[in-house]
């Protein structure tokens, strides 16, 4: 590769660094055509864009950001691709079902809401992490609930209210 591909490739890895919040860093190294030929369909179906870097380069690009991806510089070892999405849990489900089936993608880190999280055994952690979204609809819904019941607490009473008052008139 000459060196203006290079740096062509470079930019383009930081571009899509800067764009995305979610950065995941996989091995996928030793599955057959078959075997990535699937988990390729599988994110494009779930919006998860994944990327087979050399690390060199990865590294070059995460430094040209205003991201701090120094977290992951260890896990930028043997082979690595990048998985990039929108949702914060996205790729780490996609690699917890592809795994039913095959022994990869291997977590190596991820960066999620500018946090890094190094090796595998952080998979089951970032599968429960909520997006930003739903975040918001949990505090809703929990400012929401007290009103809800103070709301249903007066409408009944202002039946049993009713009630004793249309008892009253008719004595």
């Amino acid at each position: 590769m000459r060196k203006e591909e290079k740096s062509q490739l470079i930019d383009t890895l930081t571009v899509q660094l800067q764009k995305y919040n979610t950065v995941y860093i996989t091995d996928i190294s030793d599955l057959n055509v078959e075997v990535t030929s699937k988990l390729r369909r599988l994110c494009f179906k779930r919006d998860v864009k994944l990327i087979v870097v050399k690390n060199t380069l990865l590294r070059k690009a995460m430094e040209r950001t205003d991201k701090d991806f120094s977290g992951l510089y260890g896990a930028l070892k043997g082979a690595t691709s990048v998985m990039l999405s929108e949702e914060n849990s996205g790729p780490a489900k996609l690699i917890k079902e592809f795994r039913k089936t095959s022994a990869k993608p291997i977590l190596k880190g991820a960066y999620v809401e500018e946090m890094s999280f190094v090796g595998d055994q952080n998979l089951d952690m970032l599968v429960s992490i909520k997006s930003k979204n739903e975040l918001i609809a949990d505090i809703i819904l929990a400012l929401k609930s007290p009103a809800n019941n103070v709301i249903s607490a007066l409408q009944s009473g202002g039946h049993i209210i009713s009630g004793v008052l249309k008892t009253l008139s008719e004595r």
